[in-house]
């Protein structure tokens, strides 16, 4: 955790650097609040909860509109039986675009995890992240905008024999549009994604599942915004999830 420390103030750092030398339109940093209800937990395409449904709070940073941030970000179950599955999430990201305004434009985004399991001896079982992110949103007609991630997952102690073969690489393909319905906009969304060993010794390497969602904004009241979102998830390979799943989200954010 010591190291996870140091890179998120070596990270606070040049973004405040770059602040100062960019003569930031905004020196404020800017901060986001948001509490999600979760009616399942999803991740990349397993479900850590079962039925049960989660609490997922968070807390995040943008360092001034350099392209810096960080976040908190925290998940527990509504019912009992997963307390060792509680966790922290400590990120770290920067993001930026290239090429803007022509058909090869681009944005970035690199962000580094590190998943605190706290209710566990936390050296043993906790994981960490590298996640890198990019999308073209003028290079397919009709305002589709395409993307592509990949994420590679390894333990913080190797040493650990239970955690020996947990890392490995997941590469996930996507599309989204934005539709207008009336005055609302609702975005659409959907993604595959190959399994390289990602999580597990035992899961495959192999297309593991598709995702289609759709997802809504509405402005409550000032800078508080609401956002239901509905996922149906395709099941394609029983080491990662032998269902299929359809789940809910319901996000509401604060910004200041």
């Amino acid at each position: 955790m010591r190291k996870a420390l140091i890179l998120a103030i070596g990270l606070f750092v040049i973004g405040s650097s770059s602040a100062q030398a960019a003569g930031s339109a905004d020196p404020r940093i800017g901060v986001t609040l948001d509490y999600t209800f979760a009616s399942k937990y999803m991740w990349h395409g397993f479900n850590l909860y079962g039925s049960k449904t989660a609490s997922q709070p968070s807390v995040d940073l943008d360092f001034w509109q350099t392209g810096f941030g960080a976040m908190i970000w925290h998940s527990r179950a509504n019912d009992s039986g997963f307390r060792n599955f509680e966790e922290n999430d400590y990120i770290v990201y920067y993001g930026n675009s290239l090429f803007s305004d022509t058909p090869l434009a681009i944005d970035y985004n690199f962000s580094w995890l590190y998943y605190d399991y706290y209710d566990n001896p936390s050296r043993d079982v906790d994981l960490q992240e590298l996640i890198m992110g990019f999308t073209f949103p003028n290079l397919l007609p009709g305002g589709v905008t395409a993307s592509y991630s990949t994420g590679l997952l390894w333990p913080t102690r190797s040493s650990v024999p239970g955690l020996k073969n947990i890392g490995g690489w997941v590469h996930v393909f996507g599309l989204s549009r934005d539709v207008a319905v009336g005055e609302q906009v609702f975005s659409l969304m959907t993604d595959l994604t190959y399994n390289d060993g990602y999580a597990g010794g035992a899961v495959d390497h192999d297309w593991s599942h598709a995702t289609f969602g759709v997802s809504t904004s509405f402005t409550l009241w000032k800078n508080f915004t609401f956002t239901p979102a509905l996922y149906q998830q395709k099941s394609m390979d029983d080491s990662v999830n032998t269902n299929d799943d359809l789940w809910t989200t319901l996000s509401l954010a604060y910004r200041f």
